[in-house]
């Protein structure tokens, strides 16, 4: 079957509603942090590294200068740079964003989207949780709407936010202490989660490690429970699954990190950042070797980067995914039918 071409006047008739409330939405998000007393930024798309997260897949291209060529990448997100805004001496800053991940397209993803980053400087990951809050509340009234929903699922933005860490979670909805296979942050023990998991009915699969089980048990017994019928915060992440955020106080084996659940979709992530460069480069290292394990090139270190770092006060930023905001409010399927221009 072809694919919908988007630019035809009945396709985008019937998208009509959906983009107004894009707009709306887009306003009340700058009102909003205006209120707050943010400043709008905008970065540069091409960036030395696009991040090192194992999981993701950037789009390479190259900068051709008088001297030769110079790999570059589009970035994964607007973080490295906003954080060497931060560590200028910027105090509140937000951007939406054009981001671009390969290998990634779903009814919840798409080539290119808009990502909302935020970042508070003399903050933790608690204001960012309360910032979720103000900003679905704007969003949901800038469309018109009282109830977010995903696949049948509801949520009311209104109604009191339930705040639960990610151990709580894995109790709760899988039986499971996840931290005791975590004992070790550097070394999370593969064999006594892959025995948790086949005692709950999740057989591992050959070549699955620690974080491959983790998600296989998060996505199965976890996620499609939160965020309804009120938004979940779901924190205090195991540190292994946090490559940028800080050490909780007085718990080594965990991170001060959030992820916002509406409906069972994910919305967004944030935390309280890491300003300890040489912990940082040596996650990068840890992160770069998965890649290589993987078969995938390791993507460049951002040298620059690591030496903001030496000057990042303490503060927190969050990523929310705007085009999955949008979706939630008018109830859109896919990301398509709330995106102007989806990639043919």
């Amino acid at each position: 079957m072809a694919a919908e071409r988007w630019w035809r006047a009945d396709v985008l008739a019937r998208k009509a509603s959906a983009l107004r409330a894009r707009d709306a939405i887009r306003g009340a998000t700058r009102n909003f942090f205006a209120s707050q007393g943010f400043s709008e930024v905008d970065t540069p798309t091409l960036q030395v590294s696009p991040g090192l997260e194992p999981h993701l897949r950037a789009f390479a291209t190259s900068l051709e200068e008088s001297d030769g060529v110079r790999p570059l990448f589009l970035h994964t997100s607007p973080e490295f740079a906003m954080k060497k805004l931060l560590a200028a001496g910027m105090p509140k800053i937000f951007q939406l964003a054009h981001a671009f991940r390969n290998g990634e397209r779903s009814a919840t993803h798409h080539p290119e989207f808009t990502m909302l980053e935020w970042y508070r400087a003399g903050a933790d990951y608690r204001a960012l949780m309360a910032d979720c809050e103000g900003l679905l509340h704007a969003a949901a009234a800038a469309s018109g709407v009282t109830r977010l929903t995903w696949r049948g699922k509801d949520c009311d933005p209104a109604a009191p936010w339930q705040r639960l860490s990610v151990a709580e979670a894995f109790h709760r909805y899988a039986g499971l202490d996840i931290l005791a296979t975590a004992s070790d942050p550097r070394q999370p023990d593969r064999t006594r989660l892959a025995a948790a998991a086949a005692g709950i009915g999740i057989v591992p699969h050959d070549g699955d490690d620690w974080e491959d089980l983790f998600f296989r048990i998060f996505l199965e017994r976890i996620e499609p429970l939160l965020g309804s019928p009120a938004p979940t915060l779901l924190t205090d992440y195991p540190i292994a699954l946090a490559a940028l955020a800080r050490a909780k106080p007085g718990d080594p084996r965990i991170a001060e990190r959030v992820e916002l659940y509406v409906a069972g979709l994910e919305l967004a992530n944030g935390f309280s950042e890491l300003t300890d460069a040489a912990e940082q480069r040596a996650r990068f290292a840890r992160d770069r070797a998965k890649q290589t394990e993987a078969g995938v090139a390791p993507y460049p270190v951002d040298e620059d980067f690591l030496a903001a770092l030496e000057s990042l006060p303490d503060s927190a930023g969050m990523a929310l995914g705007f085009d999955r905001l949008v979706m939630l409010a008018t109830g859109a399927r896919s990301i398509d039918d709330v995106l102007w221009a989806p990639l043919d």
